[in-house]
C-alpha cells in the first residue's frame, strides 16, 4: 500500500516511525528507526572502518529474519551504547525475538565518527532511550539533527575545506510500493546530486587525495525501507543499488577511511518488482544525500 503522499521522507512507508536525540551542546545525537512486524532485514558493507553492532546475523543464511528497530549514532564506538537503551524500551513493550524466557529484541546500530568537537560526551543508553520515545510516523526532521548532528563532508581536501553535514531523507513510490531512505552523511568526499551537481564544491573527479587523512574516521549510513514483500536476497540487491547511489553522489566514497553501510528492511505484504525497487532504491539514496547537505546549510540553498 502506497505511503501518504504529503510525506516526502522515511516514515512514508506504513508503520515505520523514527526518533532523534539531538545534543546542540554536546554536537552529537542519536536516530532510532523503529519498524512494523513482520519484517525481513539485511545490510551492505563498502566501507573499511564500519563500526556497529548486531549486524552480522543480517547476512544470508541467518536464521533470524526480523528487526524491532535500527540506530544510528554518533559517538564512534562509545555511541554503539546507544541501542541498550532502545533494547530495553523494545523490552518492556514485549517486543523481540521469542525465546523461552521472554522476548529479545533485535537492534542492530551503526555508529560515525564525530569525536571531532570540543566535548568528550558520548551517547550512551539513556540518549538511546529518549530517541526511542521520541519516535512518530510524521515526516523526519532532516539536516543537523540526530545522528547526523555532527556529521561533516569533504574532509578528503583538507581541514580548511571541511563542511557541515546531517541527515536527509527521501521517498520514491514504484507501481503500488513505497520506497523510502535515510541517509546520515559523514565523509570523507564531496557530495553530488544525483544529476553530478556539486554541494559542497568539490570537483567532478577527485583528484588523489592532497591531505594525510585519519583512518577509521569517516562512514555514509543509510537505511532503505519499503512496502513491498521482498526476501533477504531479493532486499540485498536493494542495498547493491543503495551502495551504488552512495558512489554516485560521494566522491571519493567506500574508501579506507569510510564505514559505508546500508541497511535495507521489507515491512509491508505488497507486491513489487524487486528491479523497479532497486531503482527506487537509487534514487531515494541519492535524494536523502542531497538533503542530507542541503538540510545542514539552510542559508546556502541548493
Amino acid at each position: 500500500m502506497k505511503g501518504s503522499a504529503n510525506n516526502p521522507t522515511l516514515t512514508a512507508v506504513p508503520g515505520v516511525e523514527v526518533g532523534h536525540w539531538t545534543s546542540d551542546e554536546d554536537q552529537t545525537g542519536v536516530t532510532v528507526m523503529v519498524f512494523p512486524e513482520p519484517n525481513v532485514a539485511a545490510a551492505e558493507f563498502r566501507g573499511a572502518a564500519p563500526g556497529s553492532r548486531e549486524t552480522a546475523l543480517l547476512g544470508p543464511e541467518m536464521r533470524i529474519q526480523q528487526i524491532q528497530a535500527l540506530v544510528f549514532t554518533g559517538g564512534s564506538a562509545f555511541g554503539l551504547a546507544t541501542a541498550d537503551g532502545v533494547v530495553r524500551e523494545l523490552a518492556a513493550m514485549g517486543r523481540g525475538h521469542p525465546t523461552r524466557n521472554g522476548p529479545v529484541p533485535i537492534v542492530p546500530a551503526a555508529v560515525i565518527y564525530d569525536l571531532d568537537r570540543p566535548s568528550a560526551f558520548h551517547p550512551g543508553a539513556s540518549q538511546g532511550a529518549q530517541a526511542f520515545r521520541n519516535r512518530s510516523a510524521r515526516p523526519v526532521e532532516e539536516g543537523r539533527c540526530g545522528a547526523g548532528r555532527g556529521a561533516t563532508t569533504s574532509q578528503w581536501r583538507g581541514v580548511s575545506a571541511v563542511q557541515p553535514s546531517g541527515l536527509g531523507s527521501a521517498r520514491v513510490d514504484v507501481g503500488e510500493a513505497t520506497v523510502g531512505a535515510l541517509a546520515v552523511v559523514n565523509s570523507v568526499g564531496d557530495v553530488f546530486t544525483l544529476e553530478g551537481e556539486p554541494l559542497t564544491g568539490g570537483f567532478v573527479v577527485p583528484l588523489p587525495t592532497p591531505v594525510a587523512l585519519q583512518a577509521h574516521t569517516n562512514t555514509t549510513l543509510v537505511a532503505i525501507a519499503t512496502d513491498a514483500r521482498l526476501t533477504r536476497n531479493e532486499l540485498f540487491r536493494l542495498c547493491v543499488r543503495a551502495q551504488d547511489a552512495v558512489a554516485v553522489c560521494i566522491r571519493p566514497s567506500h574508501t579506507r577511511y569510510d564505514g559505508d553501510t546500508v541497511f535495507a528492511v521489507s515491512c509491508g505484504l505488497g507486491s513489487g518488482d524487486p528491479d523497479g525497487l532497486g531503482e527506487a532504491a537509487f534514487e531515494a539514496t541519492g535524494r536523502a544525500i542531497a538533503s542530507a547537505v542541503a538540510c545542514a546549510r539552510p542559508e546556502q540553498p541548493v
